[in-house]
């Protein structure tokens, strides 16, 4: 903007410049006309085709440096536009890999302690428990073959990147921002959706045992997932093995679902399966860790559990939606 600004002022003194030279040149004809001779004149038209001469060159300089300064925009425009398209590119390739790669570590890290929590405790369907360790241990060996090279990788680009990161983060601050309270809003208007459980669930058990998982379950039921989960494991520990603890197991691990933390509900719904085998809810379980991996991605866990479903419950109501589940599952 100061080069340009420059170069208008300089084009108006040059203008300025011409004409007094014009105005001067006019006076001197009109001073000398009478009185000068054949060879002042020769001389003054010499002077004036000189001056004319060094106009010319004045203004062809000019031309030039309008050109320069022209084609120095077009450039400097083009390498701006260039840049922020680069950086964007940068920016979306970087926040990719970042997710991957702490989606992988979250699912290493859950494979790990469902490993551990399997070997404290054993159940009568540990030959079954086994068969799904061994099966995601081998996944988590290939994942974590690739782990460190990926990581390594991704930290040599953003040491390369953060430069570039540095400048435009602060372009960032004020959308996300905006996006946070919009986020706020949408947690606050966000409900589970509503679930009826057999009112007989509460039968044949004391009166203190029920009102307590009553209670726990109408607080899902309005929403409160967070109170609903303390009250539910409060349960638990209070009566770890009656009619109702496995239902209560079921529903800490639901609480995890909607709350779209995917890797602890496949946990919470693993209790349910091995601390109560001979419980209602296995069926639901199984059923609901499948629908969990396939929201991580991982298509090959979630096929199997399916199959699992359809195959050790085929007259239950997660049978049939297994099968329809099972037949989107490219």
């Amino acid at each position: 903007m100061m080069l340009l600004e420059e170069t208008q002022l300089m084009e108006g003194n040059l203008q300025t410049l011409d004409w007094v030279k014009r105005w001067i040149i006019l006076v001197l004809v009109v001073l000398f006309f009478g009185c000068a001779t054949s060879e002042d004149v020769r001389i003054l038209d010499d002077d004036i085709r000189r001056f004319q001469s060094q106009l010319n060159l004045i203004q062809k300089n000019e031309d030039a440096l309008k050109r320069e300064l022209s084609a120095f925009q077009k450039k400097n425009q083009e390498d701006i536009s260039a840049l922020q398209t680069e950086t964007q590119r940068v920016q979306a390739d970087l926040r990719l890999r970042l997710e991957n790669l702490q989606s992988e570590m979250r699912i290493l890290s859950t494979g790990v302690e469902e490993y551990k929590e399997f070997l404290k405790k054993p159940s009568r369907e540990i030959d079954r428990v086994k068969e799904d360790i061994a099966l995601r241990t081998k996944i988590l060996e290939e994942r974590g073959k690739t782990f460190d090279e990926k990581n390594r990788t991704l930290e040599d680009q953003t040491k390369a990147l953060g430069e570039k990161i540095k400048g435009i983060e602060d372009r960032f601050k004020g959308l996300e921002e905006k996006i946070t309270g919009l986020a706020s809003k949408l947690t606050e208007m966000e409900k589970p959706p509503p679930t009826k459980e057999p009112p007989a669930e509460v039968k044949g058990v004391s009166t203190n045992v029920g009102d307590l998982y009553k209670d726990a379950y109408e607080t899902f039921q309005k929403g409160n997932l967070e109170g609903a989960r303390r009250k539910f494991e409060a349960f638990l520990k209070q009566y770890p093995n009656t009619e109702l603890s496995d239902n209560a197991q079921f529903w800490i691990g639901e609480t995890y679902f909607l709350k779209k933390d995917f890797e602890k509900a496949i946990l919470e719904y693993e209790k349910a399966i091995v601390k109560y085998p001979e419980g209602d809810k296995i069926p639901a379980a199984l059923f609901k860790q499948a629908l969990a991996f396939l929201e991580l991605g991982d298509k090959t866990n979630a096929r199997n559990l399916l199959k699992r479903v359809i195959e050790r419950y085929p007259h239950s109501e997660q049978a049939e939606m297994a099968k329809k589940r099972l037949e989107g599952i490219k």
